[in-house]
């Protein structure tokens, strides 16, 4: 099958959204970083590609027509390489600062503790239910995503120039007739438009509020 659209976008930019959406318009998976929690083996895989050692994309990646969020987005380089013909879509927010509010208060939360090496009291990053090699590889994998991405998560102006500074990154990388730039409140048009597919006759699907996620937060690090 191959992948027909790379995600470029950081976290928090409507990215589980945009899988179900996608999901819908391709009839087919569209991997994201909830994945791995039906395939935690997978975390092992993309710690050694964040320090190097490629996968075979091709079949690593193989059933799924679609990847955004991390840890796909980090790799929007190599995979828009990989996959010369797919879509290089760029989600991001209306703002680097609401950007910013919303990562504040979920996904910048477990960069903090990695930072800090905070793990008293709480679950391995994706449930109870990991093997400790598991865990160790989930942890590895996002120590290296947020260590990359962020000189230091806890500095705001830091923080919001790495966000700036990605979105910089793939315009002036991307060829035009490849990228699309998105944000939640542009639906399903401009990805239809971008594909050649026809507009579904249903609502845009808005998953994963602020609300919704610091909810999981605070269950998966419940003693």
């Amino acid at each position: 099958m191959g992948l027909r659209v790379v995600g470029a976008g950081l976290p928090r930019t409507g990215t589980t959204s945009l899988k179900k959406a996608l999901e819908r318009l391709l009839g087919a998976p569209c991997y994201h970083m909830r994945e791995l929690f039906g395939r935690p083996d997978d975390a092992a895989v993309w710690r050694d590609a964040c320090a190097g050692a490629m996968p075979d994309w091709q079949r690593f990646l193989a059933g799924y027509a679609a990847g955004v969020d991390w840890p796909v987005s980090w790799f929007w380089r190599e995979l828009s390489a990989e996959y010369p013909d797919a879509l290089v879509l760029l989600s991001r927010r209306e703002s680097a600062e609401r950007w910013y509010q919303s990562m504040d208060r979920t996904v910048l939360e477990g960069a903090r503790r990695l930072t800090s090496g905070n793990f008293d009291g709480a679950r391995p990053p994706m449930g109870a239910h990991l093997t400790p090699e598991q865990a160790g590889a989930m942890q590895g994998m996002i120590g290296a995503l947020f260590g990359g991405a962020f000189d230091d998560p806890h500095d705001r102006d830091k923080v919001i120039a790495a966000y700036e500074r990605h979105l910089a990154e793939v315009r002036a990388t991307v060829p035009a007739h490849r990228l699309l730039e998105w944000q939640p409140a542009d639906g399903w048009e401009p990805l239809c438009a971008a594909l050649d597919l026809p507009i579904p006759d249903e609502p845009f699907p808005h998953e994963n509020t602020t609300a919704d996620m610091r909810a999981r937060i605070s269950d998966i690090n419940s003693p």
